[in-house]
């Protein structure tokens, strides 16, 4: 990759930057919006659960498909086809006459998002060579999320009020255009000088896996257990195969070598556990204000602040903690406030009063923006510089998946209680389960946060960096048993 000039590093970083914006707006932004589509398209809760669930799902079965796709053939080409399969399947997403092809859009959009998000992470990481220069690169990249989390629900709630649902759908469009139109003129090809190698067996076992299991789980409830365990049970059979066959691979999609270290273990459980907590907030949250309280989407995207603001506000102080003191304290706010929004929730039903759901919402707000920081960090810590991008690759897709299990979880929890009772009627009770399970997210966070970063867990990652940098030498030079 040619030397650029500290001006188009910049702009290559906007670019990068504008691409996760719109991924990252474009869920926040649907939530408030899942009350309208419920009404315009007669959705039921399960519905509901698949425009959020189809979307992250696709996106997590193949972030890393799409890294090392983009490392072998190029990062500039796949990072413009997934500008222009998100653009159009948000145009798709706008123009859905029923929930079904609404589902299969959402799909689209995520196989474009899927190109976006990590291939711009490598971009900005070639692109930005300085450790401080790219050190401050990544953080601008992280705070995008926040501002997507602060403006996205009062912006989903402004143009589902005043324009219709299908409008949060074209804020993508533009958006988009100019990305595309900035890559082709201003961001210069790359590649990997050693991509890793094609695994379709591994990565048909985890669409299998994660595709069958979330339809078990959000199918239970209407289905019932005739239809549910079946899938259930292809879930099963495909994570065993995932056992068995990667680790017979040289180059496997799923490095299992990796959980050898429990900071990378701990850093997999957080992300699943932390973004299945915001999945099942971000759910519960929009269909009570809405369908429960009966405030417009603007209204409910105005309650949502005390959530937003705060997560906007504590991810930047998360990350200069982190840099400063390490993951292992911004992991304990995190866990301690998810856990208390939840059980404020859970056992003393805080959407009954303005003062305790204000409370609810600005604790996990502080929870959610102390934990996104470390999980990267803690992912890769102690790991080989050459595994790294691997491993922050692994972090990404828990977050998804963490985030589908929570939406599929909490939703089929929820239509479970409200059986054929109305939402306003049964919502309080019939939610009461999902918030203990958001309750047993955040305990998770806080208690495998505190194990995985202590001195203990530093060795076992330090030891497992020694071993995968000497296993790496053995089948470099052709040694047997070298697995």
């Amino acid at each position: 990759m040619p030397e650029l000039s500290h001006r188009r590093r910049l702009l290559v970083l906007a670019i990068c930057c504008m691409s996760l914006l719109i991924v990252s707006l474009d869920n926040t932004v649907l939530n408030v919006a899942l009350p309208a589509v419920q009404r315009d398209l007669h959705a039921s809760t399960a519905g509901l659960q698949w425009t959020i669930d189809a979307y992250t799902l696709v996106l997590a079965a193949l972030l890393m498909l799409a890294g090392s796709t983009a490392d072998r053939i190029g990062r500039r080409k796949v990072f413009l086809a997934g500008l222009v399969l998100f653009s159009a399947g948000s145009l798709l997403c706008s123009l859905a006459p029923n929930l079904e092809l609404l589902i299969a859009a959402r799909m689209v959009q995520a196989v474009g998002g899927s190109m976006l998000n990590p291939v711009a992470m490598s971009i900005i990481t070639n692109t930005f060579t300085d450790p401080r220069e790219r050190a401050r690169a990544i953080g601008a990249w992280g705070a995008v999320v926040g501002i997507s989390m602060a403006a996205g629900p009062l912006v989903g709630g402004v143009l589902v009020e005043s324009v219709g649902w299908r409008s949060i759908f074209w804020l993508n469009l533009p958006v988009g255009l100019a990305a595309l139109l900035l890559t082709l003129r201003f961001v210069p090809e790359s590649r990997a000088p050693k991509a890793r190698r094609p695994d379709p067996v591994g990565q048909l076992l985890v669409i299998t896996l994660f595709g069958s299991l979330t339809y078990a789980i959000i199918e239970a409830p209407t289905a019932g257990a005739a239809t549910s365990l079946p899938f259930g049970a292809v879930a099963l059979a495909a994570l065993a195969g995932l056992l068995r066959y990667e680790p017979r691979r040289e180059e496997p999609l799923i490095d299992l070598r990796f959980f050898r270290s429990a900071p990378f273990t701990g850093a997999t459980v957080i992300a699943v556990s932390a973004f299945a907590a915001l999945g099942g907030f971000l759910f519960l949250s929009t269909l009570y204000l809405q369908n429960v309280r009966g405030l417009d989407a603007l209204h409910a995207g105005l309650w949502m602040l005390p959530m937003a603001l705060p997560t906007f506000l504590c991810a930047p102080l998360s990350g200069r903690l982190v840099g400063s003191t390490g993951p292992r304290l911004p992991l304990l706010v995190a866990g301690a406030a998810m856990t208390a929004s939840a059980v404020l929730f859970a056992a003393f039903d805080a959407e009954t009063s303005d003062g305790t759901l204000f409370l609810g919402y600005a604790l996990f707000g502080i929870g959610f923006g102390f934990v996104n920081a470390p999980i990267t960090n803690t992912a890769v810590s102690g790991m080989p510089r050459a595994q790294a991008g691997v491993a922050a690759a692994v972090a990404s897709t828990s977050r998804q998946l963490g985030q589908t299990l929570g939406v599929a979880v909490v939703g089929a929890l929820l239509a479970a209680g409200v059986g054929s009772s109305s939402y306003r009627e049964a919502f309080v009770s019939a939610a009461t389960p999902g918030w203990w399970v958001l309750t047993a997210c955040g305990l998770a966070v806080l208690t495998v946060g505190a194990a995985t970063t202590g001195p203990w867990a530093r060795g076992t990652a330090e030891r497992a960096a020694a071993q995968l940098d000497a296993e790496e030498i053995k089948e470099a030079v052709g040694a047997p048993g070298s697995r």
